[in-house]
C-alpha cells in the first residue's frame, strides 16, 4: 500500500489550483529574458504596491524575529471603523482564498453539500472538495450566476452557497436587486458567501450595498481581499465580514499567525492610500477600454467584464496561448474552467496591453 492510499479518496481525487504562471518559469522554460516578458496572467495591479503601504513594510523589517500580533487588532480596527462593524465580526486570513478554506473545514463535511456556479472560482469546488463535502455546480447564464437556479438547488444538507461577484474568471456582476431576493429566500441555515475580490474597480452605481446587508442576514459573509486594487498579492492578505457568530465558529480552524507583520502593516497603510486605490482604478479603467476596443475590432469575442481583466473566446486558445508564451505574453489558459476556447487577459500598463494587442494581431497573421 501507498502512504498516498492512507488519506482520503475525496482528497486523493483532487487536482491541485494551477495559478497563472510566473516570469521566472516561463523564461526558463522558452529561454526568454525575463524582462521581455509580459505578465497578464494572474489579475495583478499593474502598479505594483502603494506608496505608503511600501513605507510600511520598510518599517517593518527590523521587527520579522517577533510573531505578528494574532488578534490582528491594529488592522481589525481599521477595517471596523471604515466599514462600520465590530472587530469581533471581521477574520483575516493570508489572501481570501486563505479565509475560503477556513469557512469550508468550519461548516462543511461528509455528508453535507455546498452550491455555487458553473464558471466560477476553482478555489471554491477545491474547498468543498477537501472537506468530502458534496459540491453541487449549477449551470451558468451568459457564464454568470443563476441565482434563481442556484436558490432551486439548495437541499436540506446545504451548508454554504459561494456567490463570486464580479466573478473571476469571466467578470460577470449580478445585480443588487437580485442578491437581494436570493438573500431573502435562502434558507436561514444555509452561509452565504459573497466574495468581492473585484469591488473596487466597479462604478460606484454597480456596488451592492454589501455591507449592510449584513445586519439584516446573519448568514451572509462578504470577502475581501488587498491582492487585486491595493497591490498586495505578493503578501497574501484578505478579509471578511461576517456575524459575530460566524466569525467565532471560523475562528475555531483559523490558523494562529497567519497573517504575517508585513502584511498586517502593509494593509493598514493601503487603507489610507486613497490616492493610490484611485489610480488603480483609473488605470484598470483605461486599460479595460484599450483591450475591449481592441478584441472589437479584431472580431474577437469577449465577455463583458466589471473586474481587472477579460475573457475572450478564439478557436484554439491552446495553440493561441502558446503562441503568446513564446512571443512573451503569459495570459491564463481557461480549460481547467471547462472553457477550452477561452483565455484570459489582465489588465496591466498601457505598454504591456499594448504589447498584448501587438502579439495577438501577429499571431492573428500568421
Amino acid at each position: 500500500m501507498s502512504l498516498c492510499d492512507l488519506a482520503p479518496e475525496y482528497v486523493r481525487a483532487i487536482s491541485p489550483y494551477q495559478p497563472g504562471r510566473p516570469i521566472e518559469e516561463v523564461a526558463r522554460e522558452l529561454n526568454l529574458d525575463p524582462a521581455s516578458i509580459v505578465k497578464l496572467a494572474s489579475n495583478e495591479n499593474p502598479l505594483g504596491i502603494g506608496p505608503k503601504a511600501k513605507a510600511a513594510v520598510a518599517a517593518q523589517l527590523g521587527d520579522l524575529a517577533r510573531y505578528p500580533d494574532d488578534a490582528a487588532f491594529s488592522l481589525k480596527h481599521k477595517i471596523g471603523q471604515k466599514f462600520g462593524v465590530k472587530e469581533s465580526q471581521i477574520i483575516l486570513g493570508a489572501g481570501s482564498n486563505d479565509i475560503l478554506e477556513f469557512i469550508a473545514h468550519a461548516f462543511l463535511a461528509p455528508g453535507v453539500s455546498s452550491v455555487y456556479s458553473q464558471y466560477t472560482f476553482a478555489v471554491y469546488p477545491l474547498a468543498v472538495q477537501a472537506t468530502g463535502a458534496t459540491g453541487i455546480e449549477v449551470k451558468a447564464v451568459d457564464y454568470g450566476h443563476d441565482l434563481e437556479a442556484m436558490l432551486a438547488a439548495i437541499r436540506p444538507d446545504t451548508r454554504v452557497v459561494w456567490i463570486a461577484n464580479p466573478n473571476n474568471p469571466t467578470g460577470t456582476l449580478a445585480r443588487p436587486g437580485d442578491l437581494i431576493e436570493f438573500l431573502e429566500k435562502c434558507p436561514k441555515d444555509v452561509l452565504v458567501v459573497l466574495d468581492e475580490a473585484y469591488t473596487e474597480f466597479l462604478p460606484a452605481e454597480k456596488r451592492s450595498d454589501s455591507v449592510n446587508w449584513l445586519r439584516q442576514f446573519p448568514n451572509l459573509l462578504v470577502c475581501r481581499t488587498f491582492s487585486k486594487a491595493y497591490g498586495l498579492a505578493g503578501l497574501r492578505v484578505g478579509f471578511a465580514l461576517m456575524s459575530e457568530e460566524v466569525a467565532a465558529i471560523i475562528n475555531r480552524v483559523r490558523r494562529p499567525f497567519n497573517v504575517n507583520n508585513l502584511a498586517l502593516a502593509a494593509a493598514e497603510a493601503a487603507l489610507d492610500d486613497m490616492e493610490f486605490l484611485r489610480e488603480s482604478v483609473r488605470i484598470n479603467s483605461e486599460g479595460m477600454a484599450q483591450i475591449t476596443g481592441t478584441l472589437q475590432r479584431l472580431g474577437i469575442p469577449f465577455i463583458q467584464s466589471w473586474g481587472n481583466f477579460v475573457t475572450f473566446h478564439v478557436g484554439d486558445a491552446k495553440a493561441l496561448n502558446q503562441y503568446m508564451l513564446q512571443n512573451g505574453v503569459i495570459l491564463r489558459p481557461l480549460a481547467g474552467y471547462n472553457m477550452p476556447n477561452s483565455l484570459r487577459v489582465s489588465i496591466g500598463l498601457p505598454q504591456e496591453n499594448a504589447r498584448f494587442i501587438e502579439v495577438l494581431e501577429q499571431a492573428l497573421a500568421d
